[in-house]
């Protein structure tokens, strides 16, 4: 077959067309990760939430195998580890009710568990203070879930006192919690001069 102009012309409109057709099938390949990505990337601070209820549990246990119940033993003149057991929520809230609180602790606790994953699962990659506060504040909550759902109550033994005033008895789990709140706290407080910035 002889070699023509137009063939000339087509072979190389054809070739044009090669790179273009390989390098859409590749932007394709580099949306689907971008969209994949932002879903998968908030949840790697689950891993703090698993070490937090690790710890938490961890330390319950060695607290109950090593205490007697209501027995202080003191730490520092202000710090005492005191083996408790509180019915009520953080800081022995409600606990001088009857039984019915540890359901609804329970079922508080669990929705606020997953009403936490999900929106960590949204957040954008350039949040990490938001998404260690949720992670801080999930690992409490399931440290204590686990208490209430398996013994009935939640094991305190951190017992801190001033002059004869005795704080609240509490426990790892609340120090996530607390900890996870200053966070979320801070985090809402100066995300407006954050979008500001990113704006100017």
């Amino acid at each position: 077959m002889p070699i023509t102009a137009t063939s000339v012309v087509a072979a190389s409109a054809t070739y044009r067309r090669a790179p273009v057709r390989f390098a859409t099938m590749r932007d394709n390949k580099r949306t689907d990760d971008a969209a994949v990505a932002p879903m998968r990337r908030p949840l790697r601070w689950l891993w703090l939430a698993v070490a937090v209820v690790a710890l938490d549990l961890a330390t319950k246990a060695l607290m109950s195998s090593l205490l007697s119940y209501g027995q202080p033993m003191e730490v520092l003149p202000f710090f005492n580890l005191t083996l408790l057991h509180n019915t009520g929520a953080a800081f022995s809230f409600l606990a001088g009710h009857p039984g019915w609180q540890r359901w609804f602790f329970a079922l508080v606790g669990i929705g606020a568990c997953i009403g936490l994953t999900v929106w960590m699962s949204r957040l954008k990659a350039d949040e990490p203070l938001l998404g260690a506060s949720l992670a801080l504040v999930i690992g409490g909550a399931l440290g204590n879930l686990y208490d209430r759902l398996v013994h009935g109550y939640v094991v305190d033994f951190l017992s801190f006192h001033v002059a004869g005033w005795y704080y609240p008895a509490f426990n790892v789990a609340d120090i996530g919690i607390t900890l996870g709140a200053i966070g979320l706290i801070w985090e809402s407080l100066f995300e407006g001069r954050k979008q500001a910035r990113r704006r100017s």
